[in-house]
């Protein structure tokens, strides 16, 4: 395993452990509480930034094999994910939490269109797209959870 791939796993890592004592913390907090609505907030902004870093990946990707046929098209699905993130970022929490979940679960739909061959293939390594699908799942549950204790 190289240092990246290392370097790579311990920041997903952390970056979820973090993301889900967060959403885990917000689920205890009443349902009435100004506070609340703050920490959702805040739980959207972070989720629409590991949204872009999670999709802005594919620039790279696209980026060391410009002459791939299809490439184009991933780098497009990487700025309308940037759009879709930006966009969460002037709605109201629970609508950007939405938002955010049904984006990441979007993203995971395209990791694993690289797999068949429907997007470019090859274009990222096997295991990034597995991996990446996989944490695009979890990310978006995590985004949605606290909306579920609300109910």
């Amino acid at each position: 395993m190289s240092e990246g791939i290392r370097t790579l796993l311990v920041a997903a890592v952390a970056f979820g452990a973090g993301f889900s004592y967060q959403s885990i913390r917000i689920a205890a907090i009443p349902v009435s509480s100004p506070e609340r609505l703050v920490a959702e907030l805040r739980l959207a902004q972070i989720a629409a930034l590991l949204l872009t870093l999670s999709a802005g990946a594919y620039l790279g990707f696209g980026a060391s094999n410009d002459a791939r046929p299809g490439v184009g098209l991933d780098i497009a699905l990487t700025a309308g994910f940037f759009v879709v993130a930006a966009y969460t970022l002037t709605c109201d929490p629970r609508q950007a939490l939405t938002v955010l979940a049904l984006g990441f679960a979007g993203h995971a739909i395209i990791d694993i269109g690289h797999r068949p061959g429907l997007l470019p293939d090859g274009l990222a390594p096997r295991w990034y797209t597995v991996g990446c699908a996989s944490y695009d799942v979890f990310m978006g549950a995590l985004c949605y959870f606290p909306l579920l204790r609300r109910r």
